[in-house]
């Protein structure tokens, strides 16, 4: 009876039970979270100050492009929030897409040594990208603060639920381009195509209403879909919307933008487990490929 319970538990070698073991693995998530910031700042003068430098020089480029040069701020009110929120939501999107697709390949000398559930990797990647988010997140709030920020608690709600929104739909992207990665090293050239694109393809340059004007209705649904479109508008409603001058204005928000909201966390949460499952189809080659 000792031998067989014994057997029940073991398990085809490379293989785990997948994200749902990662709080078993709390310790040594906090260890590769702490050792990848580590690493990327070592040698740095500024350190974790480019969490600042960068955004903040993106912001500037495209206020003046597309703001000043382009007029979008006579378009939209308070549009250096309105922009910024969006391009905190896409700067955390395409950080942790970015990180999570190389975290098999940056840690090949662990995946080939010990055993540990291999999603470890893209899950420590998320977190140092919410370490890095938070410090851009709290820069737009003293921002939103300068514009009059008041918000209330649906405003509140809002920013939780895009940060939902968004860190799910790239870890489940991640969880998929990762075991590619390994595969295929041209996987992480496609992801540099998606972040190149994805802030074109959401509202954080230009308002809804322009692709409501001038998509059919076809294409409006299928550009609402995409719950990268539905984190933005969450940012934006969450810091945007309650500042002075936009407060309480009608047509902020696309029509039926709740519900869209919600079918984006219902799609985050579907590309998480088809993320899962292409990982885990994948995962005992990892060490062998390496």
């Amino acid at each position: 009876m000792k031998g067989r319970s014994d057997s029940r538990r073991l398990r085809r070698p490379g293989h785990s039970r997948g994200l749902a073991e990662i709080p078993r693995w709390g310790f040594l998530l906090k260890l590769l979270v702490r050792k990848e910031l580590r690493v990327r700042y070592r040698g740095s003068a500024l350190g974790m100050l480019w969490t600042y430098v960068k955004p903040a020089t993106q912001l500037v480029v495209y206020y003046l492009a597309m703001g000043k040069f382009l007029s979008l701020d006579r378009q939209i009110s308070n549009y250096v929030v309105y922009l910024f929120s969006g391009m905190v939501a896409i700067n955390f999107f395409n950080e942790v897409f970015r990180n999570t697709t190389g975290s098999i390949v940056w840690n090949a000398p662990l995946v080939g040594k010990i055993y540990l559930p291999r999603e470890l990797f893209p899950v420590s990647s998320l977190w140092v990208a919410f370490v890095h988010f938070l410090p851009q997140a709290g820069v737009l709030l003293v921002g939103a603060l300068v514009f009059g920020w008041r918000p209330g608690p649906a405003n509140l709600a809002a920013f939780v639920l895009g940060v939902l929104v968004v860190g799910l739909m790239s870890l489940g992207l991640g969880l998929m381009f990762a075991a590619w990665n390994v595969l295929f090293r041209d996987a992480e050239n496609f992801v540099e195509l998606i972040a190149m694109v994805v802030m074109w393809l959401s509202p954080v340059f230009y308002s809804w209403s322009l692709v409501k004007q001038a998509a059919p209705d076809w294409l409006w649904i299928i550009y609402q879909s995409n719950p990268l479109v539905s984190g933005v508008e969450l940012f934006h409603y969450a810091f945007w919307a309650p500042t002075s001058g936009v407060r309480g204005t009608a047509g902020v928000m696309p029509p039926d933008w709740m519900a869209w909201a919600g079918e984006a966390l219902l799609g985050a949460v579907v590309l998480v487990a088809i993320g899962q499952m292409v990982f885990r189809r994948h995962e005992a080659k990892f060490a062998q490929e390496l």
